[in-house]
């Protein structure tokens, strides 16, 4: 991350990123889930295949960029990993009940989450078990909660996917509809587990001082963006999250908890280490098969409009629900939709909404694997209790597409 940031005033340090990304790869990988394995050797394999097969028909588009392809993400993923020293403490009082109890969590959750990301899932999950499994409503709560924060949060994975495939994308254009929608799916799963499931329901016992530090930290980011936006929000992130997370971290001595975070804690980036540089592989192979058959990819005689939208968001969340990481699906179509020479920032919107509505809802994303194998939740009620959110907020997102962008 530090040489990164050095590369932003010597141009020359990108390469040096990048051998040392992938150095991370190779020395953690017998480290690695097998299923991380598995994804990243499918990812690395078919877009080895498809860059060699391009380049036999006569397109490369050269190794610097098959290395660099998702290279400015990763310092991102170790920033905002950053922020997990800010985690709030764990309560003593009672655990609160009721439709009160609902509007608590799920705010609590999607503000929380929006700064130290899957960490809540966690803390909040720990909490409200009872003999090692929450009840589908706190599932459901506490997944679509936290995702929905994708629509806007700068500190989510999502805004610097978006801001990758989407290039030009400017997120002080996504980050109105993006927080009309997310409050949008936090009073959708709130009206719906609290006044028509009417279940019982346990939440979390969020307190107001909780949410003084995502709160300040968020605005901070969307401030700086704002007077400073030639600097681009991953690189603002780069420069705000460490440093804050540290001054306002809540275990003490610092010193100590920061050598523990940097020496045992800061692997967990790893995984999306492998995850991001394979896929940025398999991004520009797909893209070179594209250049080599332009007449067979391409939407000639089309425009980036509304239906073209409805379409491709309807297939970007169809594959998110059956387990292909939304970085997959966004890599694919994005190589086809820029010669459109779309507004980006309608592209870049339309990737953070089928980010939050796929990985809210499916039982095979990365939330909810957390809550599936560490939360003992049935994966078939996560996609039964949410498939009908699935088509209420995608017509949502279609709508709010419709009236924001034109």
């Amino acid at each position: 991350m530090l040489v990164f940031l050095a590369s932003r005033l010597d141009s020359s340090l990108f390469m040096v990123v990048a051998v040392m990304a992938w150095l991370v790869v190779l020395v953690e990988w017998g480290r690695l889930p097998a299923g991380s394995r598995k994804q990243a050797c499918f990812l690395l394999g078919i877009g080895s295949v498809a860059l060699l097969f391009s380049a036999w028909h006569g397109v490369f588009l050269g190794w610097e960029r098959i290395m660099t392809q998702n290279l400015q993400l990763l310092p991102m993923f170790i920033a905002v990993s950053f922020l997990a020293l800010t985690n709030p403490a764990a309560e003593d009082d009672n655990l609160p009940t009721g439709r009160r109890a609902v509007v608590t969590t799920a705010t609590g959750t999607a503000l929380l989450g929006a700064v130290i990301n899957i960490s809540i899932l966690f803390v909040f999950g720990d909490r409200l078990q009872r003999r090692n499994s929450l009840t589908t409503a706190q599932a459901i709560v506490l997944g679509r909660s936290f995702c929905s924060a994708a629509w806007w949060s700068p500190f989510f994975i999502s805004a610097g996917v978006a801001l990758t495939y989407a290039p030009g994308m400017q997120y002080s254009r996504t980050l109105l509809p993006g927080l009309l929608l997310c409050a949008f799916a936090l009073c959708y799963s709130i009206v719906e587990v609290g006044f028509i499931r009417r279940v019982e329901f346990t939440g979390y016992p969020v307190r107001v001082e909780s949410m003084t530090v995502p709160l300040l930290l968020a605005v901070a980011v969307i401030v700086g963006h704002h007077f400073f936006p030639e600097m681009g929000m991953i690189l603002l992130i780069c420069l705000v999250a460490p440093p804050a997370a540290i001054l306002l971290m809540r275990n003490r001595p610092r010193l100590p908890q920061l050598r523990d975070f940097v020496s045992n804690r800061i692997v967990s980036t790893v995984s999306q280490f492998v995850l991001f540089l394979t896929a940025g592989v398999f991004s520009v192979g797909i893209t070179s098969v594209i250049q080599v058959f332009p007449e067979h990819f391409n939407f000639a005689g089309q425009t980036f409009n509304n239906g073209i939208f409805a379409i491709i968001s309807a297939l970007l969340v169809g594959m998110g629900l059956v387990g292909v990481h939304p970085l997959v699906g966004i890599s694919i179509v994005s190589p086809m939709l820029l010669p459109l020479n779309p507004d980006n920032s309608q592209l870049g919107f339309m990737f953070l909404s089928c980010w939050a509505i796929s990985t809210g809802s499916s039982p095979l994303s990365g939330v909810g694997l957390v809550l599936t194998s560490r939360f003992n939740v049935s994966p078939r009620e996560i996609l039964t209790g949410n498939f009908h959110y699935v088509i209420a907020m995608w017509l949502l997102a279609n709508a709010v597409n419709v009236l924001y962008f034109g």
